[in-house]
């Protein structure tokens, strides 16, 4: 793993730096391998970005909305949609390696040395899942402000198959993944003898700056993850996936997609 972008010291009786609010971060690296500016390229008429900063401008709670992008080109088109650029991402931590701790980092940094304080909460929209409902997100805020020990929330949308029901090689043999698991041959029991699992995706995640501080930099979301169970509105990864949300778009009815047509 890549050196971190230094942090600042966390003070020693655990108080915070001054902090303001709720901001929305969007990260949007330049570099795709499989699909070429992934970020800004087109679904229904605007690029992928528009659609997530589309979402922080209509939501009642996020005050700032940052787009941390290595890429110049990206940075314009941001500011187009109404999003902030305040700095360039660092090469260092815009390859395809790079981790989101690494960005979060220096985007905590930034803001302590260039305004002297930080966000209470970072909303983290990635820019591929582009379908969102404002109001989820607004009620994902409210949950996470509400519960004092929550060191993040993570969006997640309910899976059919179940890891019970996999497999893992060792050599030439399957074995299954929970080797304390007392049912004997459990992966041959009905789907609904097992506990619902979910997926995490990009709907919506909300970071803790005072939490990622108070690790010295080392965990993004702590250990008390507030559940919130999302929809599974589709996500970009494949060129074939651009023409199933175009679909949706069209079929459903979608604030952000309104907001857009009307604005620009």
């Amino acid at each position: 793993m890549k050196k971190s972008p230094l942090i600042y010291p966390v003070r020693s009786n655990g108080a915070n730096p001054a902090s303001n609010g709720v901001y929305a971060i969007i990260p949007a690296r330049g570099g795709s391998k499989g699909i070429p500016k992934k970020n800004i390229a087109d679904l229904g008429g605007f690029p992928l970005i528009a659609y997530s900063i589309a979402a922080a401008k209509l939501s009642k709670k996020i005050s700032r909305i940052i787009v941390s992008t290595d890429n110049e080109e990206f940075a314009e088109i941001a500011k187009k949609f109404g999003a902030e650029v305040p700095f360039l991402r660092p090469k260092e931590i815009s390859g395809d390696k790079s981790t989101d701790l690494e960005f979060v980092l220096h985007v905590l940094d930034w803001f302590k040395k260039n305004e002297g304080k930080i966000p209470d909460y970072l909303v983290h929209l990635r820019p591929t899942t582009p379908l969102r409902q404002t109001t989820d997100i607004d009620s994902a805020i409210e949950k996470i402000t509400v519960d004092k020990k929550a060191t993040a929330l993570r969006s997640g949308h309910e899976i059919r198959e179940s890891p019970y029901k996999l497999f893992a090689a060792e050599g030439k043999y399957f074995v299954g993944l929970f080797p304390n698991e007392k049912r004997p041959e459990y992966w041959n029991l009905p789907r609904q003898s097992f506990p619902p699992v979910y997926q995490p995706d990009g709907y919506v995640d909300i970071l803790v700056p005072k939490i990622i501080i108070g690790s010295n930099g080392k965990k993004l979301h702590g250990d008390k993850i507030l559940a919130f169970i999302s929809p599974d509105t589709g996500e970009i990864d494949r060129a074939e996936d651009f023409k199933f949300l175009e679909f949706k778009l069209e079929k459903e009815r979608w604030a952000i997609y309104d907001w857009l047509k009307k604005k620009f």
